[in-house]
Formats: structure tokens, C-alpha cells, sequence
């Protein structure tokens, strides 16, 4: 069992950014792993019910992602194609590219470079 005064030290931490002007935005933080992704996957829950017609995922302080991530960023994305919605990434670090692209995500999802570009190119 792990002391939970150093459980902050050993596990990555993973925050959700308080959402300001973009309701149907989802701002994250840190590592994603499969400690974090149930979490990211509540979230992600919670917006999905809202049925928002766009829903972007902003990536741009993720230095990590896992396969539980990618996994939780898929069916996030069945979800939303199921009622019509459109869904986007945004923001992927160098760090984060190589792992959408061997897994051939980058075609898959669609990525923009940034917030302000998922949003005005869901806008058309």
C-alpha cells in the first residue's frame, strides 16, 4: 500500500482545467494514465449528456497519454458522433503526436493546433 503523503510524489497527476468561456471545451493537465483516465472519462460523460453540437478536448498541457486515454478519447468520440456532434482534439504536444500517429489515431480524430482552430473550424 502506498503512504499517501507520497502517493503525490510517485503517481502523475492530472488536472481539469476550470472551464471559462467554452462550455463545450475540455481542458486537461498532466499525465494521462490509467489512474487518471476514469476520471477524464466521468467528465467527458457529464458533457456528452449536454448533447453540445461541437466538443473539443484541449490537449495543449498533456505532456503523456496512454492507451486507457487514447481509449477514453475514442468512445468520447463514438458518443458525440452518435447523436451528430462534432468532436475534436486540440493542442497535442511533440510528445503526445507520435502516439496518436503509430496507432494511426491522427486520421481517426480530428486535430487542430489549437482551441481557437478546433472551435472556428466546427463553426463551418
Amino acid at each position: 500500500m502506498i503512504d499517501d503523503s507520497l502517493q503525490s510524489d510517485i503517481l502523475p497527476e492530472l488536472h481539469v482545467m476550470p472551464q471559462t468561456e467554452h462550455p463545450n471545451v475540455l481542458p486537461l493537465e498532466g499525465e494521462i494514465d490509467l489512474h487518471v483516465s476514469p476520471g477524464i472519462a466521468a467528465s467527458l460523460q457529464e458533457m456528452v449528456k449536454a448533447k453540445p453540437p461541437q466538443l473539443v478536448v484541449d490537449l495543449s498541457r498533456v505532456p503523456y497519454i496512454d492507451s486507457s486515454g487514447l481509449a477514453v478519447l475514442i468512445e468520447a468520440m463514438q458518443n458525440v458522433a452518435a447523436y451528430g456532434g462534432k468532436f475534436a482534439l486540440a493542442g497535442l504536444q511533440e510528445s503526445v503526436r507520435p502516439i496518436f500517429e503509430i496507432a494511426r489515431l491522427d486520421q481517426v480524430f480530428r486535430i487542430f493546433p489549437d482551441v481557437d482552430a478546433a472551435l472556428a473550424a466546427e463553426r463551418r
